[in-house]
């Protein structure tokens, strides 16, 4: 009766080395897409409900700057007041349903003689001279809802890309920086509002550009980097499972 091969787990250096570097690796990072998982998760709530939340009248909850603008942030307002439309500003490289175009950033003066940049929406790059959308040129008093927004790069710093306030293109707003190009007098430096969804005459700018819906792929990238991580566990393992040597003389 012939016995079975017998088999002894002897795990070699190298092999080791760089099997346990990869799975504590994959580990880590599906670890960590987890996290980012929960954290979309909890911001995707947190705007949908401040965004559908009843307006509230900004200049009556903040008599001076927003104290916790981070916090604040994507909360639902209203503010009273009228347009300055000669000191618009341009938010570049912009596209809506693979259209290209920009946003229109407009200094608003509230009653209480505040100014605030109001980012009104998209518009195609044809409609970027304020002539060819003369309709949504309001004067007068108005009543503009919207949702506060922090200024400020939100990428990484290293990619960075500079505003031209010569040329008036800007790739984000700032506030600061934007409040100088225009000469504003009182503005308000911690928030900047996104109108919201509201038509405005003549169909341009389109409001309610805020991002509330975030792509949330997460889920399947832990997937990936735990299966990574079990099935070079698994190579490693049948890797080294070998069968013992016997001596010739047995």
């Amino acid at each position: 009766m012939t016995k079975g091969t017998a088999r002894q787990f002897k795990p070699t250096f190298w092999p080791t080395v760089f099997s346990l570097s990869v799975i504590i690796l994959a580990l880590c990072l599906g670890s960590w897409q987890i996290y980012q998982m929960g954290w979309k998760e909890d911001q995707i709530l947190l705007r949908t409900e401040r965004s559908t939340a009843e307006p509230f009248s900004f200049s009556e909850r903040y008599s001076g700057e927003v104290a916790n603008p981070k916090s604040d942030e994507f909360l639902n307002v209203w503010v009273e007041g009228e347009f300055q439309h000669d000191k618009e500003l341009y938010l570049g490289a912009r596209s809506l349903d693979r259209r290209l175009g920009l946003q229109v950033v407009t200094p608003f003066v509230m009653t209480d003689g505040r100014e605030i940049l109001i980012n009104r929406g998209f518009v195609l790059s044809e409609f970027k001279d304020p002539s060819t959308r003369k309709e949504a040129q309001i004067s007068g008093r108005v009543r503009i809802e919207g949702l506060l927004r922090v200024g400020g790069w939100k990428g990484y710093e290293f990619v960075r890309p500079q505003n031209d306030s010569q040329k008036n293109f800007w790739f984000y707003v700032d506030i600061d920086e934007m409040d100088r190009a225009v000469n504003l007098n009182n503005p308000v430096k911690s928030v900047y509002l996104d109108a919201g969804p509201a038509v405005n005459p003549g169909g341009y700018p389109l409001g309610g550009q805020t991002r509330i819906e975030l792509v949330n792929n997460h889920l399947t990238y832990v997937i990936t980097w735990y299966s990574m991580a079990l099935i070079l566990a698994v190579i490693y393992f049948i890797f080294h499972y070998r069968p013992v040597e016997k001596p010739e003389d047995e």
